[in-house]
């Protein structure tokens, strides 16, 4: 559907990469290698959106950083069409707010670091009733059509060990 608006795919992943999850930051040559196209595709699109203020960047030695400026007005509203572009609002919805004594969910894997892709990981913290939870992700994985995957913590594992600090990149999505 969005690729129906925005007819540049290097937009698109662009917007996946630093929109859905904030956190992500990276640079043209990573860019290049992740997305598996030209850096001077890339490079014209990241120059529109830090034109735009959509992304602000930073020096660090010889390489220049971009990050989503989270301050920029539309911002949100970018962010909250990609959670539904991805699924992710029906999968917040269905599962996370339908769950009982839920502490913390996470979003990792490739969603996380901003990639487009078939397949949800998520990490729920919490005393779960894992029954209930296998019914509510097979819902929303008919209504998403996107593969779910996930694993439980208890928040005393969570205290322990420091589990979420393992995923290269992770998205808070709830947080009691």
């Amino acid at each position: 559907m969005i690729e129906t608006l925005i007819s540049s795919k290097t937009r698109v992943k662009l917007l996946l990469k630093f929109f859905l999850n904030s956190n992500n930051y990276s640079y043209l040559r990573n860019l290049e290698t992740e997305f598996g196209e030209s850096t001077n595709a890339i490079r014209l699109e990241l120059n529109k959106f830090e034109k735009a203020g959509l992304l602000n960047s930073y020096l660090e030695g010889n390489k220049k950083f971009f990050k989503a400026n989270k301050a920029h007005p539309l911002f949100s509203d970018i962010h909250n069409i990609l959670l539904k572009f991805t699924g992710l609002d029906s999968i917040i919805e269905k599962v996370i707010y339908g769950l009982g004594d839920l502490d913390k969910a996470y979003l990792v894997g490739g969603l996380a670091k901003g990639l487009d892709s078939e397949v949800v990981d998520l990490v729920f913290v919490g005393d779960i009733d894992k029954e209930y939870l296998f019914k509510l992700v097979n819902k929303a994985e008919e209504k998403t059509k996107k593969k779910i995957k996930y694993l439980v913590y208890s928040a005393d594992e969570v205290e322990e060990s420091p589990v979420i600090e393992k995923f290269e990149h992770c998205l808070l999505l709830y947080s009691k």
